[in-house]
């Protein structure tokens, strides 16, 4: 059995239409970023971590995966206010950043853990445009404060790399 230790819809969705059959166990792990913890090992930590924090018979295996977005090499994980997401747009308004994703996938007792890197730069927004975005609630439960497969889509204009990866699961890893 295939087993998605995530609650994301957006996940869900991917491996849905990537034509995975799949049962979703939520992992209970606190995401902190550790006092100089680089990015790219926090989202390793955090896959294996929920990876791990899952039951799973011996036969199973199990996806895990945590998205951040890294601007100037600063985090943005999902914004905690509005005022929160303000920011973070405000951020990424007019400037190229990362959105990294750390994914693990368990067997028993052995996982492999990787993590997909993919450029995105937004066009410039105005404070209307942002409080517009922001006042449409979809900013909250994202990384970074935006999704690139909803409203946030007309305001960038390059993406190098795997897209669904900015959506939250690099499928071409992960298989």
């Amino acid at each position: 059995m295939l087993i998605l230790a995530s609650q994301s819809p957006r996940r869900q969705e991917i491996l849905r239409n990537a034509g995975l059959a799949f049962e979703v166990r939520i992992p209970n792990v606190e995401e902190l970023l550790g006092d100089g913890e680089p990015p790219r090992d926090y989202v390793h930590r955090l896959a294996r971590d929920k990876a791990a924090a899952v039951d799973a018979g011996a036969d199973d295996f199990v996806i895990a995966a945590d998205t951040i977005v890294v601007v100037d090499n600063h985090v943005l994980e999902k914004p905690s206010s509005e005022a929160d997401a303000t920011r973070m747009l405000r951020l990424l308004a007019g400037r190229e950043h990362q959105v990294m994703t750390g994914v693990c996938v368990r067997h028993g007792a052995s996982a492999a853990c990787a993590a997909a890197v993919t450029t995105v730069r937004f066009v410039e927004m105005t404070d209307a445009e942002i409080a517009d975005y922001v006042g449409s609630g979809e900013p909250m439960d994202k990384a970074g404060a935006y999704a690139i497969q909803g409203r946030a889509s007309k305001y960038i204009d390059r993406v190098e790399g795997c897209y669904f990866n900015v959506v939250g699961l690099p499928i071409s890893l992960v298989w």
